[in-house]
């Protein structure tokens, strides 16, 4: 994509984690708006999370970046965050 995401300038809007660093399956999440409103998520996790890598046949735990629809930021903080949260960014949610 040939775009830069950087945590130190975009707007944290929310994070959520599951477990406490040291164990094999925390995964911690947290949504970002940069300056152009493009959403992303910053997510690092254990040896037994999503966020996992391999080498050498052995797993240790990640990082990784994914840049988010704002429908897809939307779905997540309906998942992650509070109701509270989730109004604080974007407002009432819609009636389904």
């Amino acid at each position: 994509e040939g775009k830069t995401y950087n945590t130190e300038t975009a707007l944290l809007l929310g994070d959520w984690q599951n477990l406490w660093k040291g164990d094999y399956h925390y995964c911690r999440e947290e949504l970002y708006r940069t300056k152009k409103g493009t959403y992303f998520l910053y997510g690092e996790g254990g040896a037994l999370s999503c966020y996992a890598r391999y080498i050498g046949g052995s797993a240790t735990g990640g990082a990784d970046f994914q840049v988010l629809s704002d429908r897809e930021a939307k779905e997540w903080a309906e998942k992650k965050l509070s109701a509270e949260e989730y109004c604080k960014i974007f407002g009432e949610p819609e009636e389904g």
